[in-house]
């Protein structure tokens, strides 16, 4: 394999303006859009020895056949052009977003003649204005049912209206004064726009102040002993208590913020965001991103930002868990749509929400960074919730497992998979790992993890790990892996090792070179009935011992799933197990330094964190550590370089 593509376009011809660059395959279909302060200095980087590439940054790389660049003028215009080409293209290594719920949102209709206020999962209503999203829909119906009584806007439908218009005779809400009627003239359609402007206000955060108003309004009648007026006063002001009520105070009530909290891991992502008007929390969304290429918690807050607002209006302040690149020019952006979406531009002197740019940033501490806090608590558990129900449905793991056994040409499903993957640091320390799935489920207590003596490259690897494994493998082949009746649970078997009970299906994480020899050590076994595949990074393609082609199973399938999550499995057994050799072997050889016990090996490292940091650490940060001299520091220096 060479160290880069073939097509790499020469360095001298990609300027080094900003802009935004397309990969596109062979079909020509955009497979990446990215964007870059200097294309030159961005693209280098994908175009590095192959070897060194994160194993999904080099999976596209070698999906791609080209790579085109379009230069603009800013920063600014090139994350303009990456959001466009992003909507426009869809393109398959860009983050796909997952958020198969529909939001019940409240909106307002402002643009019509007589605006009207209704609850609606629509979010296409021209001229509309929308707050939210909510979780239930019965709360905020709730909500809009006692705020008719402090803002009596108009809430039927436009034939109830139009009906009401012909006959003279205004609907029940009109009646029970839960509208002001205009369809039958008792407010002019001026005064009712009015009406509508102030419950746009009132839900947009201007609660207190419509608060205070009607309350000297009440004083005020009762005062001149109008109790007729004074007695709607007072049932207005209690309904704007009681819907305040509903929702608790969080922050300061000049706060208005979105709050967003990100858990990813190398798959996928869970995005919370806490929307917070008046200092209350009116809204919650979630949603799950998933992730192709492997991207940092800035470059994920960028998109879920852009996608988060792609149709919400952005408030005064975004917080995030960490800042992007381009954190500027995502403010600007944010700006310039809140301006064209005219969000605050309601009543004059009653739109606080509409002044002043929007603000992105990290909570730091106080409330704000105590409530983001909850939201990054949020999303962690909705990642583990997303992660459990999809591995732990059982309709849906029977179904993978009927997948995998029709796509691999198995005879019965595979009720137990093992899967072996091998880690090492530049030879060294080398190991493999075995990880056990019954039923599609993992089985935690018949994991095993080998150590590799000597070995050539991971393909000998391979083969020395299924050897010794296969050496303990049952002869006997008619007694079942599992018994599909206990689902999962554990297997009793008296007398028998569970290290010997054969599998249905072996995995190794590589692509042809692993699977040949993993196949070499079955054959020199003597072992058959037992399948055997591979599952390569390139394209999360699945190979099989002999074929030339790959089996390409669908990339959201619940099979490639299950392979993908066992793959993931073996790789972090097998990651934690080489840390923990690489870690002892610097204590072993710690521990040989006279003088320096098991106390001060502990403090060395808990001193410098990493063996990283200890190996590059001088003789005088070293005899910094307590316990240390500088005699010992020196003889540590040496040693760690011998």
């Amino acid at each position: 394999m060479s160290d880069t593509v073939v097509w790499r376009p020469k360095a001298g011809e990609i300027p080094q303006q900003p802009g935004v660059y397309r990969f596109r395959d062979a079909a020509q279909r955009v497979l990446y859009v990215g964007k870059a302060k200097n294309l030159r200095a961005r693209l280098s980087n994908y175009f590095a020895p192959l070897a060194s590439l994160h194993e999904r940054t080099r999976r596209m790389v070698l999906s791609a056949a080209s790579v085109e660049w379009t230069v603009v003028g800013t920063e600014f215009e090139a994350l303009q052009l990456e959001f466009t080409w992003i909507k426009e293209f869809d393109p398959p290594f860009n983050v796909q977003f997952r958020d198969d719920k529909s939001y019940p949102y409240l909106a307002i209709t402002l643009g019509e003649d007589v605006p009207r206020v209704l609850v609606t999962r629509n979010r296409n209503l021209r001229g509309a204005r929308y707050f939210g999203p909510y979780t239930k829909v019965w709360a905020i119906r709730e909500t809009v049912d006692i705020m008719l009584k402090a803002f009596p806007m108009r809430s039927c439908s436009e034939s109830t209206y139009k009906r009401a218009e012909q006959t003279g005779r205004p609907c029940l809400l009109g009646d029970i004064g839960k509208c002001a009627a205009p369809c039958v003239g008792r407010v002019s359609k001026a005064e009712h726009k009015s009406i509508a402007l102030d419950f746009a206000s009132f839900m947009a955060g201007n609660d207190s102040k419509y608060v205070g108003e009607v309350s000297k309004r009440m004083k005020a009648a009762a005062a001149v002993q109008d109790y007729e007026s004074a007695a709607k006063f007072r049932d207005q002001l209690g309904a704007l208590e009681t819907a305040l009520s509903k929702n608790t105070v969080v922050l300061s009530e000049d706060v208005d913020a979105d709050i967003f909290g990100i858990a990813h891991d190398e798959l996928a992502a869970a995005v919370q965001q806490f929307t917070v008007r008046g200092g209350r929390i009116r809204g919650v969304r979630s949603w799950v991103v998933d992730k192709e290429l492997d991207l940092e918690l800035d470059e994920l807050v960028e998109t879920v930002v852009h996608n988060a607002y792609d149709e919400l209006d952005p408030p005064r302040l975004v917080v995030v868990p960490e800042l992007p690149e381009d954190a500027a020019e995502l403010e600007t952006w944010l700006t310039e749509l809140r301006a064209e979406r005219g969000v605050g531009q309601g009543r004059p002197g009653q739109g606080r929400s509409g002044q002043g740019k929007v603000v992105m940033r990290v909570a730091q501490r106080g409330e704000l960074a105590a409530l983001a806090l909850t939201v990054a608590t949020n999303a962690r558990n909705a990642l583990i919730l997303y992660k459990t129900r999809r591995s732990g449905d059982f309709v849906a793991r029977s179904q993978a497992l009927a997948d995998i056994q029709e796509a691999l040409g198995m005879e019965d499903a595979p009720l137990r998979m093992e899967c072996y993957d091998v880690s090492h640091l530049s030879g060294t320390n080398i190991v493999a790992s075995m990880v056990v799935f019954e039923d599609g489920l993992p089985r935690k207590d018949q994991y095993r993890r080998f150590s590799i003596s000597e070995s050539t490259d991971d393909t000998e690897s391979i083969y020395q790990t299924l050897s010794r494994r296969l050496a303990h493998l049952d002869d006997d082949p008619s007694l079942p892996a599992v018994d599909p009746s206990l689902a999962g649970e554990p297997v009793e078997a008296p007398g028998r090792a569970r290290f010997a009970y054969r599998p249905n299906l072996l995995i190794v994480d590589g692509g042809q070179p692993q699977v040949a020899a993993a196949a070499r050590a079955l054959d020199d076994a003597g072992i058959t009935g037992i399948t055997l595949c591979g599952i390569a990074k390139r394209l999360e393609e699945i190979w099989l011992p002999g074929n030339d082609y790959p089996v390409i199973l669908p990339r959201n399938s619940d099979a490639l799933f299950l392979i993908q999550r066992i793959r993931d499995e073996a790789h972090r057994f097998a990651i934690t197990y080489q840390r923990q050799r690489r870690k002892r072997d610097v204590g072993s050889v710690l521990s040989e330094i006279p003088g320096l016990g098991p106390a001060r090996v502990k403090e060395l490292l808990r001193h410098f964190g990493s063996v990283t940091q200890l190996r590059a650490a001088d003789p005088v940060a070293i005899a910094a550590v307590k316990g240390v001299g500088d005699v010992i520091a020196q003889t540590i220096f040496e040693k760690l370089r011998e």
